[in-house]
C-alpha cells in the first residue's frame, strides 16, 4: 500500500464514512478504502449527541481502514455540518477624519472585528466577505481606494457551541488526531458545482437522511447557508404510519416512491405489496410520498434570499442520496418555476477506484470525496500492528507536528477550514501574549513620557529658575573677583 495518502471523515445521521484516498501528479485521485458504520444510535440530524458512542464509531473506521492499508492513520480531516449551521449577515465599518487610501491592514482589522463577534450559544466557524462599502461605491477589493469611510459585510457561518464542542470532544476520546476541520457545505460545493454555476447564481441542495442543507452562491460568493432538519427519513417515516416497520417502509421507498406523479397516470386500482400480506393503495402511498417532499422543497425554497430568487442563472443543482428519487428534477420545478435542475451525481475531479459504492455515482459519497479532495497533509503514519498500540506512535509523532503549526489567528484561516477548539485555545493564549506584550510596552512608553514631561516640568519651575539663576550668579561673581 503507499505510504502517502489523504483519510477524510463524514459524520452523518444515518452512517459514518472513512475514506482513504491517494491524490497523483495529474490531479486524480484513487481511492484505496471506503468504511462506513451505522450512526443512527449517536448522530441526530447530523450532529453528535452521544460522545461515547461515536467515538466508538470513529474508532471502529479507523482500525478497519488500517487494517485494509496495512497503514497506521495519524491523523484525519472531519467535514463539519448538520443541524443548527446557519448564516447570519454582519456589518462592520470604520470612519476615517481625513479622505485615506484603503491599506491592507485596514481591510484586515475589519475582518478581525468580525470574527470577533459573539452570539449567545452561538460559535463563529466560518466568514465569507460578501464585499466592502468604500463610501458610497460597492467593491471586492478595497486595497489602494482613497476614502472616508468603509464597511465591510460579512456572511457568518454560525453553529451552536454544545454541537461544536461534542464534535471536537468525540475526536478526543477516540484519541484522533484532527488535521483539519472542514464545513462541510462548503467543501461540497468546491467538488460539485461548476464555476459558471457559481458566478451566475445557484442553490446548491444536499438531500441527506435527517436533513437538508442549502448553499446559495451568486457572483463566485456563498450569500447564504442554511440546514433544514428534514430529509428523507422523514418519507420513510411518514409511510411507516401507514401501520409497518421503518425497515419495510425504507424498502418500499426505494422500490415505489416518486418524487412526481401526474395525477391522470394514478390508477385508483392499483396497489402495493407491503408484505406477502398486506397491500397498500397506490394513490395513499403516493400522497403521503408528495406531500412530505413538497415540505421539504417549501423550506428549501423559502432558504433562497428573496433577492436572488430570479437570479438563479445557474439553477438549482441537487445531491445527496435523496437526490435519487424518482423524477425529482420535476418536483422541484413545479414547485420553484426554475427550469434549469442539474443532479450532482458525482464530484467534479477525476476519481479512480475498484470500490462499488465509489463507482455507484449516487451522490451519496460526495461530500467525504470533496473533503478528500481538501486535504493536503499526509495522514499516513507506520506500517500497521494488528497486535500492538494503535495509537501510541502515530499520537506521539502527531503531537510534535501540532506544536510546530503555529496557531492561526481566525484572519489566517482559509475559507471553509473551521479551527479546532484546540487551535482556538491557542490563538487565544497567543493574542493574550500579544496583548500583554503591547500594554506593557505601551506601559513603559507611557511611563517614559511621564518622567520626561516631570524632568521639564521641574525644569521649568519658578524654585529651578531661581536656583539656576543664583548659580549663574554665584559662578559670575566669582569669575569678576578673579
Amino acid at each position: 500500500m503507499p505510504k502517502d495518502f489523504i483519510v477524510a471523515i463524514e459524520l452523518g445521521s444515518s452512517k459514518m464514512t472513512g475514506i482513504a484516498g491517494k491524490k497523483n501528479l495529474d490531479g486524480s485521485i484513487q481511492v484505496l478504502a471506503c468504511i462506513k458504520e451505522d450512526s443512527s444510535s449517536c448522530i441526530r440530524k447530523g450532529v453528535v449527541y452521544n460522545i461515547d458512542k461515536t467515538a466508538q464509531c470513529l474508532t471502529n473506521i479507523i482500525n478497519k481502514m488500517e487494517g485494509q492499508l496495512k497503514t497506521t492513520i495519524t491523523q484525519v480531516y472531519v467535514g463539519v455540518g448538520g443541524q443548527s449551521i446557519r448564516s447570519i449577515r454582519n456589518v462592520i465599518s470604520k470612519d476615517m477624519n481625513i479622505e485615506t487610501p484603503i491599506s491592507q491592514e485596514m481591510v484586515i482589522e475589519l475582518m478581525d472585528a468580525n470574527r470577533n463577534m459573539k452570539y449567545p450559544d452561538q460559535e463563529i466557524l466560518d466568514a465569507a466577505v460578501q464585499e466592502y462599502k468604500v463610501d458610497s461605491q460597492y467593491q471586492l477589493d478595497p486595497v489602494g481606494i482613497p476614502c472616508s469611510h468603509i464597511e465591510g459585510n460579512f456572511l457568518n457561518i454560525l453553529q451552536r457551541k454544545t454541537f461544536y464542542k461534542n464534535l471536537n470532544s468525540c475526536f478526543e476520546a477516540a484519541n484522533i488526531n484532527v488535521a483539519e476541520m472542514y464545513l462541510a457545505p462548503l467543501a461540497l460545493a468546491d467538488s460539485v458545482l461548476t464555476e459558471t454555476e457559481r458566478r451566475s447564481g445557484c442553490a446548491l441542495v444536499d438531500m441527506g437522511a435527517d436533513t437538508t442543507t442549502v448553499s446559495v452562491y451568486s457572483k463566485n460568493v456563498l450569500r447564504h447557508l442554511a440546514v433544514i432538519p428534514l430529509g428523507s427519513n422523514n418519507i420513510t417515516k411518514d409511510i411507516a404510519s401507514l401501520q409497518m416497520e421503518e425497515t419495510d417502509a425504507e424498502k418500499m421507498k426505494l422500490k415505489y416512491a416518486s418524487a412526481y406523479t401526474d395525477n391522470a397516470e394514478i390508477d385508483n386500482n392499483l396497489k402495493y405489496s407491503i408484505d406477502q400480506d398486506r397491500q397498500i393503495e397506490a394513490r395513499k402511498f403516493i400522497e403521503i410520498v408528495e406531500g412530505r417532499l413538497e415540505e421539504i422543497i417549501a423550506n428549501v425554497w423559502c432558504q433562497v434570499p428573496e433577492e436572488y430568487c430570479d437570479k438563479l442563472l445557474g439553477g438549482i443543482i441537487l445531491t445527496g442520496g435523496g437526490s435519487n428519487m424518482k423524477d425529482i428534477e420535476k418536483a422541484f420545478q413545479n414547485y420553484t418555476h426554475i427550469d434549469k435542475i442539474r443532479i450532482a451525481k458525482f464530484v467534479t475531479q477525476t476519481i479512480t477506484s475498484t470500490l462499488s459504492d465509489i463507482n455507484a455515482h449516487d451522490g451519496k459519497l460526495n461530500t467525504v470525496l470533496g473533503l478528500l479532495a481538501k486535504g493536503d497533509i499526509n495522514c499516513a503514519g507506520d506500517e500497521f500492528d494488528p497486535n500492538g498500540n494503535l495509537f501510541a506512535t502515530p499520537k506521539q509523532q502527531q503531537t510534535e507536528t501540532f506544536t510546530e503549526r503555529r496557531a492561526r489567528q481566525a484572519v489566517e484561516t482559509p475559507a471553509g477550514v473551521v479551527r479546532t477548539v484546540d487551535e482556538i485555545r491557542r490563538a487565544d493564549e497567543e493574542a493574550r501574549r500579544q496583548k500583554d506584550e503591547e500594554d506593557r510596552i505601551a506601559r513603559e512608553k507611557a511611563e517614559a513620557e511621564e518622567r520626561e514631561r516631570q524632568r521639564i516640568k521641574k525644569e521649568n519651575s519658578i524654585w529651578n529658575k531661581m536656583f539656576k539663576g543664583l548659580k549663574s550668579f554665584g559662578e559670575k561673581v566669582i569669575s569678576d573677583e578673579e
